[in-house]
């Protein structure tokens, strides 16, 4: 990995109590989309870019919670090779997943 990091992408791995209404990013298999996303920009190469898992990021109720630094996009992932695919080309090239984008205006 190189010594400056042009971004930071953290992923939600969040655990509430099963009873909680709004769920939680754990309970949508979070951790091991957050580490197929960080194998997966592993094995391309990208050694600018730092995967981290984080704690609650206050989106439970949309979706796998993922924000990117420091541009502040926030996607809703999913275990899904498609959508991590169009995860990594923001990572590596800027382009945003405009479909997977989580509405930020309706935060707590």
């Amino acid at each position: 990995m190189k010594d400056e990091l042009r971004m930071h992408a953290f992923v939600c791995v969040n655990e509430r109590d099963t009873n909680n209404q709004r769920g939680c990013c754990s309970s949508k298999n979070s951790l091991e989309v957050m580490t197929k996303l960080k194998r997966r920009v592993r094995e391309m190469g990208i050694d600018d870019v730092r995967i981290n898992k984080s704690g609650c990021l206050n989106r439970c109720e949309e979706g796998i919670a993922c924000v990117i630094y420091p541009q502040g996009i926030w996607y809703k992932i999913s275990d899904n090779d498609e959508i991590i695919d169009k995860i990594i080309l923001n990572l590596e090239k800027g382009i945003i997943a405009d479909e997977h984008l989580m509405d930020t205006k309706s935060s707590d």
